[in-house]
């Protein structure tokens, strides 16, 4: 099933031929640097079967993402229900893990706007959060892109161990008024 579609990027359910490409960029050290490590391919089969279940319990989920022009799947863009305990949850995360050869493109930034779009006015969320560590330049920058505002006082440590972490929000009515340029 077809979630969203950009002139570049096909955001879909997950597939089973998804499990050996994504378990290599979840194996990637570029692509794992803001993580405390790498996944097996256990691991990332389980974080596949996870989001599965996020898609079966509350309808979304993050997608998984392939290249129109030939087919060739390149990691995940969507939306989620963290499962961690946090000052800002319950809530739903914007969030996007390609392959390193696809970065640089505006592949992210493309694939994250038309799910913005769809959280607001599919899902009618009122609010998306996105969160990663302060040195992730290339996802803060995105989450800029995407009008996302920045409060240092919402910074948080994540409870899974994965350090310091920057909290972005987006408001339904901040990208009903956002300048699309």
């Amino acid at each position: 099933m077809i979630v969203l579609e950009t002139e570049r990027l096909i955001l879909r359910r997950w597939r089973e031929s998804d499990r050996a490409p994504f378990a290599r960029i979840n194996a990637d050290d570029r692509v794992m640097e803001h993580f405390p490590a790498p996944l097996s391919t256990e691991e990332s089969d389980r974080m596949i079967e996870r989001m599965e279940q996020n898609f079966e319990r509350h309808g979304f989920s993050f997608c998984a993402a392939e290249l129109r022009d030939d087919g060739r799947f390149i990691g995940f863009i969507g939306v989620s229900v963290p499962s961690f305990d946090a000052h800002f949850t319950p809530c739903v995360e914007i969030g996007w893990r390609l392959a390193a050869d696809c970065w640089g493109r505006g592949l992210a930034t493309e694939g994250a706007q038309a799910m913005v779009r769809y959280a607001f006015e599919s899902l009618t969320l009122r609010e998306l959060v996105s969160f990663t560590v302060p040195g992730n330049v290339r996802s803060r920058r995105v989450m800029e892109k995407l009008g996302m505002s920045h409060d240092p006082e919402d910074d948080f440590d994540h409870p899974r161990t994965l350090g310091r972490h920057v909290l972005y929000r987006l408001s339904n009515r901040q990208a009903e008024h956002r300048d699309p340029s």
